[in-house]
């Protein structure tokens, strides 16, 4: 009766472990949640009677299993605003790249402006500076003509009387009319094409300015996206770690449901051990342990730890493989087909299919649970019904060939949910 006792209140003491952390993570589920996702509900709190010896009751054992389905819906909740995100976290990523080109083409545009209104400046002034020689030109000759000093109607008076007679003096009036009329027109385009530089430059600034202001306005549009962008990023990665700390609640939840469910049951088994071993023989016990296990379930048990962990072994070797249906290596994989192979390597010949696998394995408890033994998930909790079979490898993690369109990879036990049966092959 003692060790009975013992047993149970260190059983318990271990639920108490297992649900202490939840209720801390879960005590100020706003706290850390990001803005429009509300935190996984807490797990409720320990009942009364779980803290004293004795088996715990089928309310505590209700409440576990309302606590796992409270889970189970956060982390629904938790998916389905991590999906919304993760569509919004695209489409703003899509508008930043938008943005960016929009800048790259601003910045070109700005930089062919800028050259442009380069080019117009110093047009403008070497028209300038050509207009300013021929404005000097005019100027000499009206200097030389006023050094001279002598009248046009005296100048030509002269010229008659000199000894170079009137063809000298008609061909020097032509050359300095001739001369005088092309400086001034030059001076006269000069000015034209200066003027003209001076327009094309003014307006090639104000397009180079119009660019730099269109430039600059796409800039700040392309920095308010860009930030708008990461702003998602960082509540998607919020949604990601509440969406991860569901999981893990809801698995811790499901862990305490288990040892829940196994320590109410082992005390019941315990309690109708001893009302036989009144009556019965010394072989009771094993009778009991017989009965206790479900209905139909042949023995097994054949295969030894350094088998499993040769099962283990052979399995971790197949991971990254790809889920065929009805696959059995060495290169695709069904759930059934790779725990065949495994324990193929660990020395035990199993059938091909889950349920059959089951009826060739020595049923467990989830405590006695060790690497190598094979867990299992059926539709209606009847052996007959099992739908899907992984192995064990310790610290509640299995490898498993899941579905169509995944890979043989490390899971959590009990991301499926509580398995129905445990197996030793």
């Amino acid at each position: 009766m003692s060790r009975h006792r013992h047993r149970t209140s260190t059983a318990v003491a271990v639920v108490v472990a297992l649900t202490a952390p939840l209720l801390l993570t879960g005590a100020h589920p706003s706290a850390s949640a990001p803005p429009g996702l509300s935190a996984p509900p807490a797990l409720p709190a320990p009942p009364h009677g779980l803290a004293v010896p004795g088996p715990p009751s089928a309310g505590q054992l209700q409440a576990a299993r309302s606590a796992v389905g409270d889970r189970a819906a956060a982390v629904a909740a938790a998916q389905h605003a991590l999906d919304a995100a993760q569509s919004a976290a695209q489409e703003l990523d899509a508008r930043a790249e938008l943005a960016a080109q929009n800048y790259d083409r601003a910045v070109e545009q700005r930089q062919s402006a800028e050259a442009a209104e380069r080019r117009a400046a110093a047009s403008a002034a070497a028209a300038a500076a050509r207009r300013e020689t021929a404005r000097a030109a005019v100027a000499e000759l009206a200097a030389q003509t006023y050094r001279d000093g002598v009248p046009a109607s005296l100048a030509m008076a002269g010229a008659l009387l000199s000894s170079d007679g009137l063809q000298n003096a008609m061909e020097r009036r032509h050359v300095v009319a001739t001369v005088a009329r092309h400086t001034e027109s030059v001076l006269e385009e000069d000015t034209a094409a200066a003027a003209a530089a001076r327009s094309t430059a003014a307006a090639a600034r104000s397009a180079a300015d119009a660019a730099r202001r269109a430039t600059a306005e796409v800039a700040v549009a392309r920095a308010e996206a860009q930030r708008q962008a990461d702003a998602e990023h960082q509540q998607l990665a919020a949604y990601q770690a509440q969406q991860q700390q569901a999981l893990e609640q809801l698995a811790a939840a499901q862990r305490i449901s288990v040892a829940l469910a196994s320590e109410r049951q082992q005390a019941l088994d315990e309690a109708a051990s001893r009302a036989q071993a009144v009556a019965q023989s010394s072989d009771a016990a094993e009778t009991a342990a017989i009965t206790a296990a479900p209905a139909g379930a042949p023995r097994g048990g054949q295969g030894t730890a350094s088998g499993g962990a040769a099962a283990v072994a052979f399995a971790r070797a197949q991971l990254g493989l790809p889920y065929v249906w009805g696959g059995a290596g060495p290169r695709e994989y069904d759930c059934s087909g790779l725990t065949m192979r495994a324990w193929q390597r660990g020395g035990v010949a199993l059938p091909r299919v889950a349920a059959d696998q089951y009826s060739r394995s020595k049923p467990v408890g989830y405590g006695q649970l060790r690497p190598g033994d094979l867990v299992f998930w059926s539709h209606s909790g009847k052996p007959q019904d099992i739908y899907h079979v992984a192995i064990y490898i310790g610290g509640d993690k299995m490898i498993e060939a899941p579905h169509t369109g995944s890979v043989v990879k490390v899971a959590d036990l009990f991301i499926m949910g509580t398995p129905d049966f445990y197996g030793r092959p």
